[in-house]
């Protein structure tokens, strides 16, 4: 326990839905109420969130208060959890300036993870901004700084922790052992699978509109649902369908226990109970679809109202990012102190 430190972050770049509930903050929340560790640190990220949004700051802020909403409302505790705001940290960006030393072009060219996001020329019509190209170097300055060794992540992060340990391993060989490397949780459960979005796009996004919002009311959920994509090629009841590249399963296969089964579909005992009949025929899409909105409201419901709770009183919620805030920069500080210690910069002490 004494020497685990953990760290989770998100973008603040609009109102958190489905896919992050899955993806990234059940696991945490998760991590954060089994985990044996010293301190957890759930940062937002509104620095990172605006190297591909450096011309809507207004969006950025505005949804830092959306995203703590959505973060208290699914169970981070900030008697377990340190709410930070990544801006409010200078120290974060010195260290990400000292890192870029320890980082070639050539080595962030090859990230995997930087490859698919600066191959989206629609996103990037105008040329990938330098802050975007250089955010792994940012994502291991945040790490580090709170001297955090473990960070619940997908496995599409895998390579931005194996970047981050590079700089670590780099800069503890260079100057002395000061940075910890970094390990990743991936859950081993379907719990945080990748949702497509309810059109089928293998994305799920706020500008494709095809999302299920954690705030959305009980009425936006049922009609997201509703006109849901399916299987193309069900036409009828009698046909048989597909339910690998179908979205209505897809959610079901994460969120559908045997509790929703026995309240709202008995007839079946499981989800492959259920998948099985589609798949050989003789199940309506609308029959599944009423399902999916069952189980979505089972699971929304309690979100939705903390998430009302909260918001009733956003000063509340202003002051735990504030206090956290200022718990996080004290340990930035002291990582920054013993990184220039290391660096020979220390020139007054």
């Amino acid at each position: 326990m004494d020497d685990k430190i953990v760290l989770t972050g998100i973008r603040p770049t609009g109102p958190l839905h489905i896919g992050h509930l899955c993806g990234a903050l059940q696991n945490n929340v998760l991590v954060q109420n089994t985990y044996d560790y010293k301190n957890m640190y759930g940062m937002i990220a509104d620095a990172q969130g605006l190297t591909d949004n450096f011309d809507d700051p207004d969006k950025v802020r505005r949804n830092v208060i959306e995203v703590a909403l959505d973060m208290l409302a699914v169970g981070y505790d900030p008697d377990k959890t340190i709410m930070f705001i990544q801006s409010e940290i200078p120290e974060l960006t010195e260290l990400t300036f000292y890192y870029m030393n320890l980082v070639t072009v050539a080595r962030l060219q090859r990230n995997p993870t930087v490859k698919t996001e600066i191959s989206q020329k629609e996103k990037f019509a105008n040329g990938v901004p330098v802050g975007f190209f250089t955010y792994p170097i940012s994502q291991a300055a945040d790490i580090t700084a709170f001297k955090a060794n473990i960070v619940p992540v997908g496995d599409d992060q895998a390579p931005m922790i194996e970047q981050t340990n590079e700089i670590v391993h780099k800069f503890n060989s260079i100057y002395s052992e000061v940075l910890k490397p970094v390990k990743m949780i991936v859950p081993e459960s379907n719990m945080a699978a990748r949702l497509p979005g309810t059109d089928g796009n293998a994305k799920m996004g706020k500008s494709l509109n095809n999302c299920i919002y954690l705030k959305d009311s009980a009425d936006a959920v049922a009609a997201r649902v509703k006109t849901m994509f399916t299987d193309p090629k069900h036409l009828r009841i009698e046909d048989p369908g597909n339910t690998k590249d179908n979205p209505v399963f897809i959610y079901l296969s994460v969120f559908a226990k045997p509790e929703h089964f026995a309240a709202f579909l008995p007839e079946y005992a499981n989800y492959a109970e259920l998948a099985a009949h589609y798949e050989r025929g003789g199940l309506g899409d609308v029959k599944v679809k009423k399902f999916l909105n069952e189980v979505l409201q089972e699971t929304l419901r309690p979100i939705r109202e903390r998430r009302e709770m909260f918001a009733r009183d956003t000063d509340s919620v202003m002051e735990i990012l504030r206090t956290g805030t200022a718990k996080a920069r004290e340990a930035a500080a002291q990582t920054i102190s013993e990184v220039k210690h290391a660096m020979k910069l220390d020139y007054f002490n």
